[in-house]
C-alpha cells in the first residue's frame, strides 16, 4: 500500500511537537522551523540524516523495528504512536496482512455471540458496550442503552460515537469536556486507519466527517493517536445528571478489532447513586435496543 503521504506527515507533526530543550539540545539561534531539525532527530536516532530524510518521505517499507524504535524513542512516542508507526510501516510492505481484523463481507448485521451478550447484560452497575475501531457501538448492555440514549435516538448517528460527537448537536451537553472527547474520538480513528488501512467504511467515515464538520478536519490534519484503553471521563445525562465514571477497554480475543468498554462509578459517590437511578429508570422505561452495525 502506497501510504507515503500518511507516514511523512505523521513524522513531520510528532518532529514539530519537540522543542530542542526538551530534546536536551540547545535551542540555538535563527530556527526556521517548529519544532527539532531533520538532523537533530536523526542525531538522535544514531543514523545518517540522508536516511532519515528518506524516512520522513514516507519511505519506511523495509525499515527494522530497531529503525522504527530508534525513530520513536528520538521522537519521544508514547506507546500508541509507537504502535501507529509500525502500523504504517507493515502496511507500507504489506506485512500488515496476516495482523489485520477479519474481514466480514456482505450487508448481514453482526450478531454477537449469546455468550457475550450474556456477559454484557450480567454488567449491572455501569454501561457496557461492544464497538470496533471505528466507534460503532455494535452490542450494549441495558443500562447502556439508556446511558447511550441520545446516540440511539438519532438514526443519522447509526450508533456511531464519531458521528455523534462531531455531527448530533446532542453530544454537547452529553459531555461537558466535548474538546477533549473530541480530541480522543478522532485519535482513536486515526490510530485505527494506521491499523487497519484497508477497511473502506472506515475511510468512507473519515470522509463524511471531514466534509461536514470543521472540529473533526482540523483534528484530523495534527495526525494525533491514541489508544482507548483507561481512564476518567465527566459526562451530564439528560435524565440524571452529571456523571463522573471511570472506564476500562478490553480486546476481544474472539472478535480481533473489536474491544468490551465497561463503565462505573466511584463506590459510594454522586455518580454511583445517579448510574443506579439510571438502572431504575431503564427498567421501567421502554429502552430500544443497541443499533448493530457491520463489524467489518
Amino acid at each position: 500500500m502506497d501510504n507515503r503521504e500518511e507516514v511523512r506527515e505523521f513524522l513531520t507533526s510528532r518532529r514539530a511537537k519537540i522543542n530542542p530543550e526538551q530534546a536536551g539540545l540547545p535551542a540555538g539561534p535563527r530556527r526556521r522551523v517548529p519544532g527539532l531539525r531533520r538532523s537533530e532527530v536523526a542525531a538522535l536516532a544514531d543514523m545518517s540524516v540522508e536516511y532519515y530524510a528518506k524516512l520522513e518521505r514516507g519511505n519506511v517499507a523495509g525499515a527494522s523495528p530497531a529503525v522504527l524504535e530508534a525513530v520513536a524513542r528520538a521522537l519521544q512516542m508514547d506507546d500508541a504512536e509507537r504502535a501507529h508507526l509500525l502500523h504504517l510501516a507493515q502496511a507500507a510492505d504489506g506485512s500488515d496482512a496476516l495482523t489485520r481484523p477479519r474481514r466480514r463481507t456482505g450487508a448481514r448485521q453482526w450478531i454477537p455471540h449469546r455468550s457475550l451478550q450474556w456477559t454484557l447484560d450480567a454488567i449491572t452497575a455501569g454501561p457496557a458496550v461492544v464497538a470496533n475501531g471505528r466507534s460503532d457501538v455494535l452490542a450494549a448492555n441495558p443500562l447502556a442503552r439508556a446511558f447511550y440514549a441520545d446516540l440511539f435516538a438519532n438514526p443519522d448517528n447509526q450508533g456511531n460515537l464519531a458521528r455523534f460527537n462531531f455531527l448530533d448537536p446532542a453530544s454537547r451537553p452529553f459531555y461537558p469536556d466535548w474538546e477533549l472527547f473530541a480530541d480522543m474520538a478522532v485519535a482513536v480513528l486515526r490510530r485505527e486507519a494506521g491499523r487497519d488501512p484497508h477497511d473502506k467504511n472506515l475511510h468512507d467515515l473519515i470522509g463524511e466527517l471531514s466534509t461536514r464538520s470543521t472540529e473533526f478536519r482540523t483534528r484530523w490534519g495534527a495526525h494525533d493517536v491514541r489508544r482507548h484503553g483507561t481512564g476518567t471521563k465527566r459526562f451530564h445525562h439528560p435524565a440524571v445528571g452529571d456523571l463522573t465514571l471511570a472506564y476500562e477497554s478490553l480486546d476481544l480475543a474472539a472478535e480481533p478489532g473489536l474491544h468490551m468498554t465497561v463503565y462505573t462509578a466511584e463506590p459510594g459517590s454522586p455518580s454511583e447513586e445517579g448510574l443506579r437511578l439510571l438502572a431504575s429508570l431503564a427498567a421501567t422505561e421502554a429502552v430500544g435496543p443497541a443499533v448493530r452495525r457491520p463489524a467489518g
